[in-house]
């Protein structure tokens, strides 16, 4: 059969999953101003509507927790193939709703399909990308995710003017065409080089191995690779059978913690206020009918367009800074908005027959209130949005790679179902307070990524693995820190020289091609 080796290939393809999990994310938000759907499903209150949109959520915890199993054992392409089954189903289910609680059951096995793919589509392009193009090939997630918002907040606002179900119905109906498209694409994807090796399944690992980077099964740094993979495959069958729990002993800890972390604050900086629910935000800054849902397509576009420079340069930035500058800009411009509404807002009962936005704002502020959340987005998609995905691809060690990036996304999808209950009560009870507390989010979340995550830009997913075990401290300054990690990769793989020689080795060959 026809088989793509080409890493952008893979990666195009892997990463329709994203492209599934930012559909569903806008397929209801477009519709939360439309009559036809506020009159088919009785005008749902705050309670009911947190139910439908946390509904996705609910069906992704379980999903990523099934994944994982799944992807050790049958493989990583066969694992992704299974989760479409899933989503066609889901698909069926919500767009032929009789009511909510069917909506809400044809959301959740949705929802198994995208936990499923946003934990194990990360892992899978980890293990097969070349190390120096793994962020800007792991980032791809990202910027399929935003493309799928986008596109699906397009198909369901064109929907919109269509009368009765149709609009709704049709626009969910439209998510199975990338269902099958990607699984069709993923039967002409090879299988995971790093899983095959944990099989014994040398020859293929070597062969596919070849293939991705362009070079001979013989060529040096095919062989070299291949050794220091097997190397780490025999030792770590030299440890007992891991376990989920495992994933918490001491020398696994630190790293369930920061890759568990870069899931959570993703989710808690406030995000879901600016997907899910901006047309209540734009509500909220005087926006109605069309002039609401053309200007929260806005925020759409710029989440897409600012993903771009993260995929092209996150290879060249390095993960600790850019998630470091990432959450100090988005608590700024949470802290602003907050400071808008506190200012020059007031009390209201509702707006446009809304009893959840009791705050609103009008004139100059208000839109200082739109550029706020403008910026916010530009700041999370060129820096958490893409690296929170790139980071849990990378720090896990091979044996608990799948069940690593299945808890960590696990816990993003238990996050962003209790948000999508929280923010509407939110505005309701507390209003531009809500701000504030997704600023000190944003907040704590830099210090946890200054005390806690190690840079892992540029390096082999051993090397990583050598570093976290280290004991070191990443926020030491760069000169002793450089200094402990040659010292430590010298303990550990014994071929810090050779290991620097394969790094420029491949930069330059995939430079070259």
């Amino acid at each position: 059969m026809l088989t793509f080796y080409n890493p952008y290939a893979l990666g195009a393809i892997s990463t329709i999953g994203g492209f599934l999990f930012g559909s569903d994310i806008s397929s209801v938000s477009a519709f939360l101003a439309v009559d036809s759907y506020l009159d088919y499903f009785g005008h749902p209150d705050d309670i009911t509507q947190g139910g439908i949109t946390a509904a996705m959520p609910a069906g992704a915890f379980i999903g990523a927790n099934i994944g994982g199993y799944v992807s050790d054992r049958l493989g990583r392409k066969k694992s992704l193939l299974v989760s479409i089954v899933f989503w066609i189903v889901g698909c069926i289910l919500a767009c032929a709703a009789q009511d909510v609680a069917m909506l809400v059951v044809g959301r959740i096995v949705k929802g198994v399909t995208v936990g499923w793919t946003s934990g194990q589509v990360p892992a899978y392009l980890a293990e097969q990308s070349p190390k120096a193009i793994r962020g800007r090939l792991v980032g791809l997630q990202q910027l399929s995710i935003t493309l799928g918002i986008l596109v699906m907040f397009y198909i369901s606002y064109g929907c919109s003017f269509i009368a009765g179900t149709t609009s709704f119905r049709l626009a969910w109906g439209l998510q199975l065409v990338p269902g099958v498209l990607f699984a069709f694409g993923l039967l002409f994807l090879p299988e995971s080089i790093r899983w095959l090796g944990t099989k014994g399944r040398w020859e293929e690992a070597e062969y596919i191995m070849a293939r991705i980077h362009g070079m001979e099964v013989n060529d040096p740094y095919i062989q070299a690779e291949i050794a220091e993979l097997k190397e780490a495959v025999r030792i770590e069958e030299t440890m007992k059978k891991f376990g989920f729990l495992d994933l918490f002993r001491p020398q696994l800890l630190t790293r369930t913690f920061c890759a568990v972390g870069a899931q959570v604050w993703s989710q808690l900086q406030g995000v879901n206020v600016m997907m899910y629910y901006i047309v209540y935000v734009f509500q909220m800054a005087g926006l109605t009918g069309n002039t609401n849902l053309t200007s929260s397509s806005i925020q759409y576009v710029i989440n897409f367009v600012m993903t771009i420079p993260a995929i092209l340069w996150v290879d060249n930035w390095g993960r600790r800074p850019t998630l470091l500058i990432g959450a100090l800009l988005m608590a700024g411009w949470m802290f602003a908005t907050s400071g808008l509404l506190a200012t020059y807002g007031h009390y209201v009962d509702g707006i446009d027959d809304n009893p959840d936005i009791r705050w609103t704002i009008s004139g100059a502020p208000s839109k200082g209130v739109i550029a706020c959340s403008f910026l916010f987005v530009a700041t999370y998609a060129v820096t958490w949005a893409p690296l929170s995905w790139v980071y849990i691809s990378e720090i896990m060690p091979l044996p608990a790679r799948a069940a690593g990036a299945g808890l960590a996304t696990s816990t993003n999808w238990i996050m962003n179902f209790a948000l999508s209950f929280f923010v509407p009560p939110a505005f309701r009870n507390i209003q531009w307070k809500t701000y504030i507390i997704f600023a000190v989010f944003c907040l704590a979340s830099f210090l946890h990524v200054f005390f806690f995550f190690h840079e892992t830009k540029g390096r082999s997913l051993e090397e990583i693995s050598a570093i976290f075990e280290s004991g070191k401290r990443p926020f030491l300054p760069s000169h002793k820190l450089h200094h402990k990690v040659v010292h430590s990769d010298s303990e550990l793989s014994h071929e810090p020289k050779e290991i620097m020689e394969k790094d420029q080795h491949e930069t330059d060959h995939i430079a070259h091609k």
